[in-house]
């Protein structure tokens, strides 16, 4: 507030920052005020054709299993439909507006043109797969996937920090490898395979660059070393030799930097100053740390929506049971971060609820004047810890940490004829609560404390029980951001530190967050009881996670190539 009577003294406008927020359903932008964080507007825009998981648009195309491709055109109309919506709801003044940055879901890649073209919106290739966006959680890669990890075996290199023990279907090289092996046309047309931020970047900026985020975490990148060698990629395929050369080119930007500036054309397509700040971009997840406060080590970041992502930043670097965190100043200059997550939390409650839930207990939500998630949230938390013998595996969308594996799936123990719903949904949230405590015992064993968690997202200001059981089973005190729009926040911030001091921002991002992000708005304490119980239970979903690790024990493979071939 003294930064805001001072410049009025002075009749020196603010100056804002908008921050953009790609999710997997839906974009929104927040235009946040420099001196103090303050949001001054929201705007949200659900993308017209949400997650392809079963047709293309023509409605004909089918696709296989384990698909989700995105439309790129919902990205670009999103983003001009909620930049003008800040700019209505607020009333500031373009002029005052110094930077934009995005983050965005990850690895979301699309081949494109060299003049930035989705080979999805030439007519040729809109009735093929390949040329649409494949989407973060694309997992039809796995065979790809499990190809690059046995090369890397043969060669030795699999436990190296660029590789960390396993390649996951949800990184960009095998989805590239999938093109090839597919359609192999759509592989030798594109100009490049960019992240869907670096591509938007592109179109506003001209710049042909890639973020050090994406390039980090999701295509090997080592800002020491480079990208991995041809001989690499000969082994992969020798029809990808030179990959990198021919479809991953591009200077890294690196987070915290300007990435270009707002060019004419898109400045009036958005409504803002041709020259404005253009940040880079980071992935969504990531954006959350500067969007908690976090700038040091000592804390970890948790956020809870669809899936969820752990992260704590490191003064060394590690990789391995699911971790990456090898890249350094990926996240926070200075620091490695080191970062898994669960496939599915809000994701798999979301299933329960739309194909499990009988029609009285709708009903009765209805009667009460209550979401159905909130009513078997509040009879589940009348429930004992362990929900009347119940234990559940959280690998509705395969698992991450440890075994990164997408055709693993879900499992609950103990059911029987008395089984109610809200018992399996409170054991559902027990589960997640479980994977998160085995993550933050993975980051604990690399000599990273954890003191507390800042926890943030979707279903964190929604859901007290869910937020308590994860306090009680992790053993550690978790203070909740309640804001929704944290990933957003902490892309304004990107957008603040791009922009620069002289312009109104700031030159470092700690001076940003310092200025920029509250503290959280409650606090979770384990209940020494439940956390007795739960200290029981974590040691049998241990063991669980144990008994069907893939490479013991390969029933859950078995059974997705059944399904497999069944479609």
């Amino acid at each position: 507030m003294k930064l805001h009577e001072s410049r009025r003294e002075k009749g020196m406008s603010n100056k804002y920052v908008i921050g953009l927020d790609y999710g997997t359903k839906s974009e929104r932008a927040v235009l946040v005020d420099t001196s103090d964080g303050k949001i001054l507007s929201v705007s949200e825009m659900m993308y017209p054709h949400g997650v392809m998981e079963h047709f293309l648009p023509d409605r004909k195309t089918e696709l296989g299993v384990d698909w989700c491709l995105q439309d790129p055109s919902d990205y670009l109309l999103a983003l001009e439909k909620t930049i003008h919506g800040v700019l209505a709801n607020s009333g500031v003044s373009p002029s005052d507006i110094i930077g934009l940055s995005i983050d965005f879901t990850a690895s979301t890649v699309l081949p494109v043109t060299k003049d930035g073209t989705p080979l999805c919106c030439l007519e040729k290739f809109a009735h093929r797969p390949h040329a649409y966006v494949k989407l973060w959680k694309h997992h039809a890669a796995q065979k790809q996937a499990d190809h690059i990890n046995d090369v890397l075996s043969k060669r030795g290199e699999l436990n190296l920090p660029r590789y960390g023990g396993k390649i996951s279907p949800e990184l960009m090289l095998p989805k590239a490898l999938q093109i090839l092996d597919e359609d192999e046309e759509i592989y030798k047309t594109m100009d490049s395979f960019l992240e869907a931020p670096d591509w938007i970047n592109f179109l506003l900026t001209g710049e042909r660059k890639r973020s050090a985020s994406t390039a980090g975490y999701k295509a090997m990148y080592f800002n020491e070393e480079g990208y991995p060698k041809k001989d690499f990629f000969r082994e992969i395929d020798p029809r990808m030799e030179n990959f990198i050369e021919e479809k991953c080119s591009g200077n890294i930007s690196p987070m915290g930097s300007c990435f270009g500036t707002l060019k004419k054309e898109w400045a009036e397509k958005l409504g803002l100053a041709e020259g404005t700040a253009v940040g880079t971009s980071i992935i969504d997840a990531h954006a959350g740390l500067p969007g908690c406060g976090i700038t040091a080590p000592g804390k970890m970041m948790l956020i809870l929506g669809t899936s969820s992502v752990q992260a704590v930043l490191s003064d060394h670097p590690y990789s391995g049971n699911g971790i990456m965190g090898a890249v350094k100043g990926g996240i926070i200059p200075g620091y490695y971060a080191l970062e898994s997550g669960l496939a599915a939390v809000g994701d798999q409650l979301d299933w329960f609820v739309s194909r499990n839930v009988p029609a009285s207990y709708r009903e009765r939500a209805e009667r009460e004047g209550k979401n159905i998630h909130s009513l078997l949230s509040e009879l589940g938390e009348k429930l004992p810890a362990g929900g009347n013998g119940l234990l559940a595996l959280d690998w509705w969308s395969g698992n991450k940490t440890p075994y990164v594996d997408g055709e693993l799936s879900g499992m609950i123990v103990g059911l029987n004829m008395t089984t109610s719903p809200e018992e399996i949904y409170r054991a559902l949230i027990e589960s997640s609560a479980y994977g998160t405590r085995e993550i933050t015992d993975y980051f604990e064993a690399t000599g990273v404390k954890v003191d507390e968690i800042i926890a943030c997202g979707g279903i964190v200001g929604k859901n007290p029980f869910l937020m308590q059981v994860f306090a009680d089973v992790t053993g550690k005190t978790i203070r909740a951001s309640e804001g929704k729009q944290t990933a957003a926040t902490g892309a304004a911030v990107y957008a603040a530190v791009a922009a620069g001091k002289k312009a109104g921002g700031y030159d470092t991002i700690s001076d940003a967050v310092s200025s920029m992000i509250k503290s959280a708005d409650r606090i979770y304490t384990p209940v020494p009881a439940s956390a007795a119980v739960y200290e029981s239970l974590y040691k049998s979903y241990l063991a669980l996670t144990g008994y069907f690790n893939p490479a013991q024990n390969p029933v859950m493979k078995q059974l997705k190539e059944f399904r497999r071939n069944k479609s």
